[in-house]
């Protein structure tokens, strides 16, 4: 896998522009070459289940389909659409920040893969997926 062309401090600020991501809470808290780690906070607005008070699973989606989009983009040098996308769910997600762990598993001319874990607090596998992005350069 090639190196990384952004750095930690440039795919932080890359990771925030974004007006949905600043809601969401996204912080990028590692990279190195072989993947990037996101902190979520959880917010009350994540309830999907007001008397179990457990996570929509559009939250946990949401971070699969991110995390390895921004995996790729430091590799890149920008973020890319995604075009095709496939989580499993493997617990709820009850209150409690959440971390994404995301990998670039390969870099094409046209289409790159990525996946993705989300952990809960206490470091369980709570979601995990596989993402096709378009990473054909701009013209």
């Amino acid at each position: 896998m090639p190196e990384n062309k952004m750095s930690f401090d440039e795919l932080a600020q890359r990771l925030t522009v974004a007006p949905f991501h600043q809601w969401m809470g996204l912080k990028l808290v590692a990279m190195d070459e072989d993947e990037i780690v996101i902190e979520v906070p959880w917010r009350e607005e994540f309830v999907v289940n007001v008397d179990v008070g457990y996570t929509h699973e559009g939250i946990l989606a949401t971070l699969i389909d991110v995390a390895p989009d921004y995996a790729i983009a430091a590799k890149l040098g920008r973020p890319v659409p995604t075009i095709d996308m496939r989580v499993d769910y493997h617990r709820a997600a009850m209150p409690g920040t959440l971390t994404v762990k995301a990998q670039a598993l390969k870099l094409g001319g046209a289409f790159s893969t990525g996946e993705a874990q989300v952990y809960d607090e206490k470091g369980k596998l709570l979601a995990s997926g596989r993402g096709v992005y378009f990473t054909t350069p701009p013209k």
